[in-house]
């Protein structure tokens, strides 16, 4: 039975993996199984894996795929994406495809600015504070060159400083805004470092009895850490062999990304199906999804309405597609030097610095988005989705590979929906269909 536990994280891995299958498993050995099971047989890479968080006792794993015939900027790429959702690999690959042979996707960096704030109260006349700003301003950037220096010498560093009055929201609160230029790197340590030394400051210089720090924290909103990617053809040219004529299938794919731009109901499900492309590949080079998922749900309500991060144009003839997001990624520093599949990863891509992997992580959101509203507008979502689910099915039931091969085939003119499947397989064993899956068919 789970109880309070003390002294977990100071615990051996041993001795944690038996008090979790003792006291939350039926069948505890299944259980310390099954979580040794997936231990690299490499005892130091997997000590490397166990000290990425604490009180690790197993691995998770995802599979690794590769879309390949990405042209983005006149240069191919084969994009490595960790995920779990089955067609998300082959949409973006079936994308590419159908790109490459239309001059493919053109993608640039709009601006690479990431913000941190000080937020403080200051207990004194707000008039004092505004006043005392400008000659504060040196200071900040003196007290912190010993952080910032090597960064300079990388061309970065900070931007800018700004004191935001927020007093008429919340009494006595300000900001202390800073801009920051981290080049190939993240810049979490680096900012959230150089914003707990200007708060010293704002302490030294404004008085302790006066500047009451609340936090010291970068924002994961980074409105100014912008990338474009695009693509664009000839209505005419976008004809795919699917027996609808490419002005019919421009006219109803401008208008699904209209929905997505008015309807937040199937704006969520929209911007989803783009994160499955941007957040596979943050995950492959060891990036934060979580910050990149944030960032990208902000910008998509920065008018107050939550619209899509795409957009679509039909005009002289023209079909355009695009999209225009904040991501804030890293090649160096974090997981990058120390996961060896993200190394790997990285250079596959050809050891791309912090720009070009913003550019190809939205060319990869372009692509997923425009094979879901493809299908969408024209065979529909699930024919596409449910092949590629049909291995995970088989698997469920335990399938041989000979019986693999015959539903594969079986199913191959056919949508493979999961009762339909389960009652095939139950008929071509000769055993009874289990009773939920009778009143599903």
């Amino acid at each position: 039975m789970n109880q309070p536990v003390k002294g977990f994280s100071k615990w051996t891995k041993e001795g944690k993996i038996e008090w979790i299958a003792q006291s939350h498993f039926a069948q505890p050995d299944a259980a310390i199984a099954t979580f040794k099971q997936y231990w690299h047989p490499d005892a130091a890479l997997q000590k490397k894996h166990d000290e990425f968080i604490e009180n690790t006792v197993s691995n998770y794993f995802l599979p690794l795929g590769v879309a390949p015939n990405f042209l983005i900027n006149n240069r191919f790429y084969s994009i490595p994406m960790a995920i779990e959702e089955s067609s998300v690999v082959a949409a973006a690959a079936k994308a590419a495809q159908f790109w490459m042979d239309r001059g493919g996707f053109r993608a640039e960096v709009l601006s690479s600015t990431k913000i941190g704030h000080v937020h403080f109260l200051f207990h004194g006349n707000s008039h004092d504070l505004h006043a005392a700003f400008p000659t504060l301003q040196p200071k900040l950037l003196e007290d912190t060159d010993r952080l910032t220096a090597n960064m300079q010498a990388r061309g970065g560093g900070i931007l800018s400083t700004r004191l935001v009055d927020k007093s008429a929201d919340l009494a006595n609160y300000f900001q202390l805004e800073v801009r920051f230029e981290t080049k190939d790197s993240m810049g979490a340590n680096f900012i959230n470092s150089c914003l707990e030394q200007m708060a010293k400051t704002l302490k030294t210089h404004l008085g302790e009895e006066r500047v009451e720090v609340i936090m010291c924290i970068l924002s994961n909103y980074t409105p100014e850490c912008l990338v474009r990617a695009e693509v664009s053809c000839p209505i005419d040219q976008l004809s795919d062999g699917s027996g609808i004529a490419p002005e019919e299938f421009a006219a109803k794919f401008f208008q699904a990304v209209r929905i997505a731009e008015i309807e937040p109901y199937r704006a969520t499900t929209h911007n989803k199906g783009i994160m499955n492309g941007i957040d596979a590949v943050i995950l492959a080079t060891g990036n934060d999804f979580r910050a990149v998922e944030a960032a990208c749900h902000t910008h998509a309500s920065r008018d107050g309405q939550y619209r899509s991060l795409t957009h679509c144009t039909l005009d002289g003839g023209v079909f355009r597609f695009w999209i225009e997001i904040p991501l804030a990624l890293g090649v160096v520093g974090g997981l990058t030097q120390l996961h060896p599949l993200v190394k790997t990863s990285l250079e596959m891509l050809g050891k791309p610095n912090a720009h070009e992997l913003m550019c190809i992580v939205a060319a990869s959101g372009l692509a997923q988005n425009f094979a879901a509203l493809r299908a969408l507008t024209t065979t529909g979502i699930q024919k596409g989705h449910m092949k590629m689910h049909l291995l995970n099915i088989l698997n469920q039931l335990e399938a041989t590979e000979e019986e693999k091969a015959h539903f594969t085939r079986f199913f191959a003119d056919k949508v493979p929906h999961h009762a339909d499947v389960v009652a095939a397989f139950c008929a071509h064993r000769g055993i009874p269909i289990p009773a939920v899956t009778k009143t599903t068919v």
